[in-house]
Protein backbone atom coordinates (compact mmCIF):
# COMPACT_ATOMS: atom_id res chain seq x y z
CA UNK A 1 0.00 0.00 0.00
CA UNK A 2 1.17 3.44 -0.39
CA UNK A 3 0.38 6.46 1.04
CA UNK A 4 0.74 10.15 0.05
CA UNK A 5 0.18 13.18 2.33
CA UNK A 6 0.43 16.70 0.87
CA UNK A 7 1.41 19.99 2.82
CA UNK A 8 1.58 23.74 2.25
CA UNK A 9 -1.58 24.89 1.64
CA UNK A 10 -2.50 27.95 3.16
CA UNK A 11 -3.95 31.48 1.85
CA UNK A 12 -2.14 33.96 -0.04
CA UNK A 13 -2.49 37.42 -1.95
CA UNK A 14 -2.14 37.51 -5.62
CA UNK A 15 1.25 37.99 -6.28
CA UNK A 16 2.57 35.36 -3.23
CA UNK A 17 4.26 32.33 -3.78
CA UNK A 18 3.43 28.91 -1.74
CA UNK A 19 4.93 25.62 -2.01
CA UNK A 20 2.95 22.04 -1.91
CA UNK A 21 4.93 18.92 -0.92
CA UNK A 22 4.31 15.30 -1.29
CA UNK A 23 5.80 13.03 0.88
CA UNK A 24 4.72 9.41 -0.89
CA UNK A 25 5.60 5.77 1.50
CA UNK A 26 5.10 2.90 0.93
CA UNK A 27 6.62 0.14 -1.99
CA UNK A 28 7.35 2.64 -4.73
CA UNK A 29 10.35 1.50 -6.57
CA UNK A 30 12.47 3.57 -8.90
CA UNK A 31 10.01 4.45 -11.10
CA UNK A 32 7.33 6.53 -10.53
CA UNK A 33 5.28 9.54 -11.75
CA UNK A 34 3.69 12.24 -9.57
CA UNK A 35 1.19 14.54 -10.61
CA UNK A 36 -0.82 17.18 -9.44
CA UNK A 37 -4.17 17.94 -9.97
CA UNK A 38 -6.63 20.87 -8.66
CA UNK A 39 -10.18 21.66 -8.17
CA UNK A 40 -12.00 24.69 -8.01
CA UNK A 41 -15.61 24.75 -6.35
CA UNK A 42 -18.17 23.90 -8.62
CA UNK A 43 -15.55 23.12 -11.32
CA UNK A 44 -14.07 19.39 -12.36
CA UNK A 45 -10.69 18.25 -11.20
CA UNK A 46 -7.83 19.78 -13.38
CA UNK A 47 -4.34 18.18 -14.52
CA UNK A 48 -1.65 20.88 -13.04
CA UNK A 49 1.68 19.14 -13.84
CA UNK A 50 3.37 15.86 -13.31
CA UNK A 51 6.73 14.75 -13.00
CA UNK A 52 8.54 11.52 -13.81
CA UNK A 53 11.25 10.49 -11.65
CA UNK A 54 13.66 7.03 -12.30
CA UNK A 55 16.19 6.18 -9.87
CA UNK A 56 16.57 9.62 -8.67
CA UNK A 57 16.57 11.63 -11.97
CA UNK A 58 13.90 12.87 -13.34
CA UNK A 59 12.61 11.66 -17.23
CA UNK A 60 10.27 14.85 -17.71
CA UNK A 61 8.02 17.18 -15.96
CA UNK A 62 5.15 19.17 -18.05
CA UNK A 63 2.79 21.91 -17.17
CA UNK A 64 -0.51 22.41 -17.84
CA UNK A 65 -0.39 26.05 -20.37
CA UNK A 66 -2.25 27.94 -17.40
CA UNK A 67 0.65 27.76 -14.37
CA UNK A 68 3.50 27.31 -17.54
CA UNK A 69 6.34 29.70 -16.50
CA UNK A 70 4.57 30.25 -12.67
CA UNK A 71 4.83 26.83 -10.95
CA UNK A 72 7.97 24.44 -11.43
CA UNK A 73 8.08 20.85 -9.63
CA UNK A 74 11.55 19.72 -7.63
CA UNK A 75 12.31 15.87 -6.59
CA UNK A 76 14.20 14.84 -3.38
CA UNK A 77 16.82 12.65 -3.80
CA UNK A 78 16.84 11.12 -0.28
CA UNK A 79 13.14 11.17 0.02
CA UNK A 80 10.19 10.11 -2.49
CA UNK A 81 8.80 13.50 -2.47
CA UNK A 82 7.96 15.94 -4.49
CA UNK A 83 7.77 19.48 -4.58
CA UNK A 84 5.09 22.01 -6.79
CA UNK A 85 6.56 25.62 -6.10
CA UNK A 86 3.90 28.15 -7.37
CA UNK A 87 4.90 31.68 -8.08
CA UNK A 88 3.36 34.66 -9.14
CA UNK A 89 -0.87 33.32 -7.69
CA UNK A 90 -3.37 34.58 -9.61
CA UNK A 91 -6.90 33.96 -7.42
CA UNK A 92 -8.27 31.98 -10.33
CA UNK A 93 -5.21 29.16 -8.73
CA UNK A 94 -7.63 28.82 -5.77
CA UNK A 95 -8.03 25.36 -5.30
CA UNK A 96 -8.10 22.23 -3.69
CA UNK A 97 -4.32 20.67 -4.90
CA UNK A 98 -4.43 16.97 -4.65
CA UNK A 99 -1.30 14.89 -5.68
CA UNK A 100 -1.28 11.65 -7.13
CA UNK A 101 1.58 8.34 -8.16
CA UNK A 102 1.63 6.19 -11.07
CA UNK A 103 4.06 3.51 -10.05
CA UNK A 104 6.09 2.09 -12.91
CA UNK A 105 6.19 3.26 -16.35
CA UNK A 106 3.53 6.78 -17.72
CA UNK A 107 4.12 7.13 -21.18
CA UNK A 108 4.65 10.48 -21.44
CA UNK A 109 0.89 11.35 -23.52
CA UNK A 110 -0.64 9.91 -20.15
CA UNK A 111 0.55 12.13 -17.22
CA UNK A 112 -2.88 14.35 -17.64
CA UNK A 113 -5.18 11.56 -17.42
CA UNK A 114 -6.43 11.32 -13.92
CA UNK A 115 -6.96 7.60 -14.40
CA UNK A 116 -3.33 6.68 -14.86
CA UNK A 117 -2.59 7.28 -11.60
CA UNK A 118 -2.63 4.45 -8.84
CA UNK A 119 -2.84 6.59 -5.50
CA UNK A 120 -4.01 9.70 -4.26
CA UNK A 121 -3.62 12.16 -1.46
CA UNK A 122 -6.01 14.01 0.66
CA UNK A 123 -5.67 17.14 -1.08
CA UNK A 124 -4.56 20.80 0.55
CA UNK A 125 -6.09 23.98 0.02
CA UNK A 126 -5.00 26.81 -1.56
CA UNK A 127 -6.55 29.88 -1.27
CA UNK A 128 -5.71 33.14 -3.81
CA UNK A 129 -6.89 36.37 -2.36
CA UNK A 130 -7.14 39.12 -4.58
Amino acid sequence: QVQLVETGGGLVQAGGSLRLSCAASGRIGSDYTMGWFRQAPGKEREFVAAIRRVSGRTVYENYTDSVQGRFTLSGDNAKTTVYLQMNSLKPEDTAVYSCAIRLGILLYGNFGQRSAYNYWGQGTQVTVSS
